[in-house]
């Protein structure tokens, strides 16, 4: 068979159907039926990643490019397949359901915001931040070395070593008890890899601050016992990181303006967005509010609000995405439940319409941001790629509303409101955390706890006073010699850089996730630090890029492999279901 020729449309056709309508579905199914079961789903990123590898494999080197525009397309059907729980929340609260073209419309339009938030955040976040982004780091890593023979060669061995290990470790703690008893996590072990000691440290150490206050949160009234932790740290955690991203924007912002006034060099990048993105997030803002209010009866301002929360959340999460790979979708979700609360709005049913789109629109940001990380390090066309996001955000916006339809009409379990079932009723198989999760907190409207949006300020001054002193020190010429001078000085360093004053970024990871998962983060950072520091580059891994060294391939490996576990585990969890 001829393989069309890149960038006709006979090739552009070939990559879209792989990506929309047999890859994307795929890992839809696979999102939605582990959300309706558990309450998570894994991205689609990696199994397109690799599945379209084979699509493009004969274009050689170059297939890269097309591998990762059937990956990006392939990611955004599965994001959205995996929203179908917003569905069944509607359900579980009493709302009337609208015609299939409405709820199709209302996250079609969703899903455009988000995607366009998360181009509009690009330039700051993959280009100037160059933030770490470890999943798609992984995706760059599998499509380079699956496409090249040259890379193949070379990382073969430690990126199927690293996937070999990912499925064991998945599988195992699936079906061996003590590994599940010790929450092993392949993946978050091999984030902590790609990131290092100091960011996987800075998150152990959020998570033992989090455990060691868990009595102190208890005597206040701010935890009840036997509340985890993180019921209350994701708040601390969602102000940390905003006020070091506040620190970092206005950074950014200073050295523009500067940059602005000075004589732009014939040829030089304009800074910052272009204006079409803002014009496609003010168009698709302003659907996003209309759609709410003519189809669901929504106030102007509620839907207004959840609109202009997208745009702080995308950033912090982003940046969330960007540092440890962790999204809190649910977390920006529960905030904007709160805050909500905090203005007089105590109808959870408005309340679930409108954070709808902060849940949507976040993950799909997020989503975007970690697409373009992975076309920036394979020199993809971003603007083509964009175009393979949007389009899958089209049949992602069906595929949700249709998945939702065929489980809960397939399973009448699943319309049942388990907030409200006693504990001896709820059933074993569809537990439906987030669905859960997304209800409880919205029938807490009702009582407004200010206890709440306080840990948040705390947070943010934690966060704002953290990131000034960390600037303040490295900006230090005589710390910075210190520093580089020998042993003790990198000791100091690394003590002061992920112990003392860990980065709010780092750190607030340990907020969003139980102290196991912080743990396995740190032990992947450590492992990989201690084995590039002992380990010189041989010389046949001079046709290696940088960023493909042996500790990331690992640990890219170990999440691609816990994520294909994951998805299998889900397929043929759903096959037994319907069998």
């Amino acid at each position: 068979m001829t393989l069309p020729r890149p960038d006709t449309w006979q090739y552009h056709l070939l990559l879209g159907a792989a990506g929309m309508l047999v890859l994307g579905p795929l890992g839809g199914i696979a999102a939605a039926y582990m959300n309706f079961s558990l309450g998570f789903f894994v991205g689609g990123q990696v199994l397109a990643g690799i599945l379209g590898s084979a699509v493009t494999a004969g274009y050689g080197a170059a297939g890269r490019h097309g591998a990762n525009y059937i990956q990006t397309a392939a990611a955004s059907v599965a994001g959205m397949g995996g929203m179908a729980v917003v569905i069944q929340a509607m359900g579980w609260m009493g709302l009337a359901e609208p015609p299939l073209w409405q709820l199709i419309g209302y996250m079609l339009c969703i899903g455009m915001y988000g995607v366009g938030v998360g181009m509009l955040y690009t330039p700051l976040l993959v280009d100037r931040m160059q933030l770490t982004f470890p999943s798609g780091l992984a995706v760059a890593n599998i499509l380079r070395a699956l496409t090249d023979p040259v890379l193949l060669r070379r990382s073969i061995a430690r990126l199927a070593g690293g996937m070999g290990l990912g499925v064991l470790a998945g599988v195992g703690s699936a079906r061996v008890a003590w590994l599940g008893a010790i929450d092993l996590s392949a993946s978050t072990f091999g984030a902590g890899m790609i990131v290092g000691a100091r960011i996987g440290v800075a998150a152990l150490v959020g998570g033992l601050a989090g455990w060691a206050l868990t009595p102190y949160f208890v005597s206040i009234g701010w935890l009840a016992p036997g509340d985890p932790y993180r019921k209350i740290t994701f708040l601390f955690a969602l102000g940390m990181i905003m006020g070091a991203a506040l620190v970092d924007v206005l950074l950014l912002l200073g050295r523009a303006w500067q940059r602005s006034r000075q004589a732009r060099a014939p040829g030089e990048a304009r800074a910052g967005p272009q204006r079409w993105i803002v014009a496609w997030v003010v168009v698709w803002g302003l659907a996003v509010v209309a759609a709410g209010v003519a189809w669901f009866g929504q106030p102007v301002g509620y839907q207004l609000m959840a609109v202009l929360l997208v745009l702080v959340f995308a950033l912090v999460n982003g940046i969330s995405v960007g540092m440890v790979d962790q999204n809190p979708i649910s977390s920006a979700f529960v905030l904007t439940v709160i805050l909500m609360a905090a203005v007089g709005l105590r109808e959870p049913h408005i309340g679930l319409i409108a954070a709808t789109v902060l849940l949507v629109s976040t993950a799909e940001a997020c989503d975007m941001q970690q697409d373009r990380s992975t076309g920036w390090r394979l020199g993809t066309n971003r603007m083509v790629q964009f175009g393979y996001q949007v389009a899958g955000i089209v049949a992602g916006a069906v595929l949700a509303v249709l998945l939702a339809r065929l489980f809960m009409e397939a399973y009448p379990v699943l319309r049942l409101d388990q907030t409200l079932l006693p504990a001896d009723q709820q059933p074993a198989r569809w537990t439906s955390a987030m669905t859960y999760k997304i209800v409880g907190a919205l029938r807490s409207m009702a009582e407004d706890r200010p206890y709440q949006r306080l840990a948040v300020w705390i947070g943010l001054g934690i966060g704002l006073a953290t990131e000034i002193l960390r600037k303040a020190i490295r900006a230090s010429a005589r710390y910075r010699a210190f520093a580089a001078r020998g042993r003790p000085g990198r000791v100091v360093d690394f003590v002061i850089d992920a112990v003392v004053l860990p980065s709010p970024y780092a750190s607030s990871f340990g907020g969003f996730v139980n102290l196991s998962a912080a743990a396995w983060m740190a032990a992947g950072g450590v492992v990989a630090s201690l084995a590039d520091a002992r380990t010189r580059p041989a010389a046949n891994d001079a046709a290696l890029p940088g960023d493909m060294s042996t500790t990331s391939l690992m640990g890219g490996g170990l999440i691609a492999g816990d994520a294909l576990a994951a998805l299998g585990f889900g397929i043929a969890g759903l096959l037994a279901v319907v069998g």
